[in-house]
C-alpha cells in the first residue's frame, strides 16, 4: 500500500468514526444541563492541544527564555480579545511571530 493511501484511508477512518458520533446521537438525547456542561468541552481542551505546541521544544523540556512562540502567543490572544475574529487571530499570531524570528 503506498504512503498517500494509507495516509486517506487512516483520514477516512478518523472521519467516520467521529462523524459516526455526531450523525447517530440525537439532540433531543440530552437535557439542558448535559448541553451547558458538553458546551465547554472546546474550551477546556483546546490550552491542552496549544500549551504543548508553545512551552515545549522537541524533545519536551519546557522553553520559557529566549521563547518567542510565547510573545506571538500573547499578542495572537490580545487580538482575539479585542477582535473578536479567528482569522485575525491567527494571522495576528502567525505574523508577530514570523516577524519575531526573522527579525
Amino acid at each position: 500500500m503506498s504512503d498517500w493511501a494509507l495516509i486517506i484511508y487512516c483520514g477516512l477512518i478518523t472521519f467516520l468514526t467521529r462523524f459516526s458520533m455526531i450523525a447517530l446521537l440525537k439532540k433531543e438525547m440530552f437535557n439542558d444541563r448535559i448541553r451547558e456542561i458538553l458546551s465547554y468541552v472546546p474550551s477546556a481542551i483546546f490550552p491542552a492541544i496549544i500549551f504543548p505546541a508553545i512551552f515545549l521544544d522537541n524533545i519536551g523540556s519546557i522553553e520559557i527564555e529566549d521563547n518567542p512562540k510565547i510573545l506571538a502567543a500573547i499578542i495572537a490572544m490580545l487580538v482575539g480579545i479585542f477582535s473578536r475574529s479567528i482569522l485575525a487571530t491567527i494571522f495576528a499570531g502567525l505574523a508577530s511571530y514570523w516577524t519575531i524570528i526573522f527579525i
